[in-house]
């Protein structure tokens, strides 16, 4: 087996910009430890543990206070790494990855551990996504728990889900900016689509990804444009994560510290950025402390 793949920093830099106190990141993975979360076998990754001790000393110093762990595909279905943490740390809640019949049960038990939606990916290199006629009718189970559809998708198909995701019956959050291309411009058919979803209130957008959809690179001034506009005309709907550790990235490896400080051009005033990183996670997470 080749060696692990790291793709995070170990000292990244501690960033200029003071967040609001309660800030929020709102959409990182942990991996492992390996030996005792075993990763999956389908997983097409050779990941490195990126374990909790090392997600809650990266918050301390980036000056975060609570977040969402979302299930990595590193370990499928197996929630547990996801559920040990939230034990550990109550201000944290969670989003699952589950098969569309899981069962209300199971739900049921997620949901007293702090998870608050299911995560469907739609991106090719994550392999064939489930139906959307099934990921709806799990939907329907959702509603009473007060849970949420978190989705990844690809740009590129985005435009052809809109009919059907218009059906669902609880909210849905879209990662990464729905994954456009930052040098496409504003008027490149994805985005176009992502801001005629966001014109239903149910969705919500996480202003998430800058670094995977740059062509320039760090400081991904190419990136901003979008995460401004989605938080200018969606303000009380945009949510924003640092993604660490980063999975499945490319070089250079995002420096946590500038991901922070690009708050400060993403939501340029302090009202936008304590909706952002604050209120907004409240009312869509829910938390019960």
């Amino acid at each position: 087996m080749s060696e692990a793949t790291k793709t995070y920093l170990d000292n990244p830099g501690t960033p200029k910009l003071t967040l609001p106190d309660g800030a929020w990141d709102a959409h990182f993975h942990i991996f492992g430890p390996g030996d005792k979360f075993p990763y999956a076998s389908t997983y097409n990754q050779h990941v490195a543990d990126a374990p909790k001790e090392k997600l809650f000393a990266l918050h301390k110093k980036l000056g975060i206070a609570r977040g969402v762990f979302v299930q990595s595909g590193a370990h499928g279905f197996d929630n547990r790494a996801v559920e040990d943490a939230l034990r550990v740390n109550p201000a944290y809640l969670g989003v699952a990855l589950a098969p569309t019949d899981v069962s209300d049960a199971e739900l049921r038990r997620l949901d007293a551990l702090g998870f608050r939606a299911v995560r469907f990916n739609y991106m090719p290199h994550l392999g064939p996504g489930a139906p959307l006629d099934e990921v709806l009718a799990l939907a329907k189970r959702l509603a009473p728990l007060g849970w949420h559809l978190q989705l990844h998708p690809a740009a590129s198909v985005l435009g052809e889900m809109i009919p059907k995701l218009k059906q669902s019956p609880v909210p849905v959050s879209i990662d990464h900016m729905a994954r456009i291309d930052a040098k496409a411009g504003m008027n490149q058919p994805g985005f176009v689509n992502l801001l005629k979803l966001m014109e239903d209130e149910r969705f919500w957008v996480k202003v998430s990804g800058s670094d995977r959809i740059t062509a320039e690179g760090p400081p991904y001034a190419d990136a901003i444009p979008y995460a401004q506009k989605l938080v200018s005309e969606f303000p009380d709907r945009c949510v924003w994560g640092s993604d660490w550790p980063h999975p499945n990235h490319q070089a250079p490896i995002p420096d946590d510290g500038v991901l922070v400080d690009i708050i400060a051009n993403i939501a340029p005033d302090e009202a936008s950025r304590r909706k952002l990183l604050v209120e907004n996670p409240i009312r869509l997470y829910r938390p019960k402390v």
